[in-house]
């Protein structure tokens, strides 16, 4: 990829009920995890290589609290998995690596690769931590890349610096009462994902574009922020996003824009991308970084009943993990 470099927790319970396969199909499995040798497997992916491939009925996978230093992958023939943190609440848990894409390109630096449809994670943390080391701030280092269809994040934090969640093209995803944080396009790709009740903070002191999308064309739907927080560590320098492809499709739905935006032009074009040629809106936004100007095209009313979360997820199955 050639690009310049530049919560509240919620009931373990609920957020397991929310995975939960249908009345009729009994749980796959529930694999336990534990870095002390006190549970099945020590390592997350140790406890995945032993879940049924292919499988229509849900495995759950317990993680002790603690930090677990490894590259965790769910291929695509992993299906209906989901991580479950024990900890107090998701920082307890934390799934942490520190390769980047200097070492080896941006779609391989991940800590977390998903491509199995179906998945989940709750009340977890998913870190790339390589930016923490010295001389390293600036560098694109992916904490998730997200490539699998019908995923769902519940009380989960994300952090990395630059390219934190890269969200593929055939990805379908929903996040709700968590956190996202970076510094550049730090939430980027071609898929579609709706965040919601979601924080979402600009770390860097300079700010920077929170998103990249590069939704084809032909998709409809790309990446929705409804009813979530914008923060950031200074005023007027968070940007909403900027174009990697030119069709990108961002929305940022009634939400709480802080003091951090910039807010004469939130939009910022990229690689002779325009910002005004993509599919960037807002709509009845409020907070001290919300407002309306030439360079803040709004959502027209009419198509408010076309943007909903329901509508970006629905897909052809009619998904609706809310």
């Amino acid at each position: 990829m050639n690009r310049r470099v530049a919560g509240t927790s919620v009931s373990t319970v609920l957020a397991l009920a929310s995975f939960a396969a249908p009345a009729a199909a009994a749980p796959a499995a529930t694999l336990t995890v534990a870095a002390d040798g006190s549970a099945q497997f020590r390592t997350v992916q140790a406890a995945i290589n032993a879940a049924p491939v292919n499988s229509t009925a849900r495995t759950t996978i317990t993680i002790k609290a603690g930090t677990y230093r490894e590259v965790v992958r769910v291929p695509a023939n992993k299906t209906a998995i989901t991580l479950q943190g024990l900890g107090s609440g998701p920082a307890q848990t934390v799934l942490v690596f520190n390769n980047s894409a200097t070492s080896h390109g941006t779609f391989n630096s991940a800590s977390m690769f998903v491509d199995g449809r179906d998945f989940g994670a709750t009340n977890l943390t998913i870190s790339n931590d390589y930016v923490e080391q010295p001389g390293n701030e600036g560098n694109q280092a992916v904490a998730l890349h997200l490539n699998a269809d019908r995923a769902v994040f519940r009380n989960v934090r994300m952090l990395g610096d630059q390219d934190t969640l890269l969200v593929n093209e055939k990805t379908r995803a929903y996040m709700a009462d968590s956190y996202v944080e970076g510094t550049v396009d730090f939430i980027f790709g071609g898929g579609t994902m709706v965040f919601e009740r979601t924080t979402v903070h600009e770390k860097r002191t300079v700010g920077g574009p929170i998103t990249a999308a590069s939704t084809p064309a032909a998709k409809k739907y790309g990446l929705l922020f409804y009813r979530c927080t914008i923060t950031g560590t200074t005023n007027n320098t968070t940007q909403l996003g900027r174009p990697w492809r030119p069709d990108g499709q961002v929305l940022y739905r009634e939400s709480t824009l802080t003091s951090t935006l910039k807010t004469a032009q939130p939009w910022t074009d990229m690689s002779g991308n325009s910002w005004k040629k993509a599919r960037f809106f807002e709509y009845r936004n409020t907070g001290a970084g919300a407002g309306t100007n030439s360079n803040r095209p709004q959502l027209p009313d009419a198509q408010a009943g076309d943007y909903t979360p329901q509508k970006y997820l629905a897909g052809t199955d009619g998904w609706n993990p809310r």
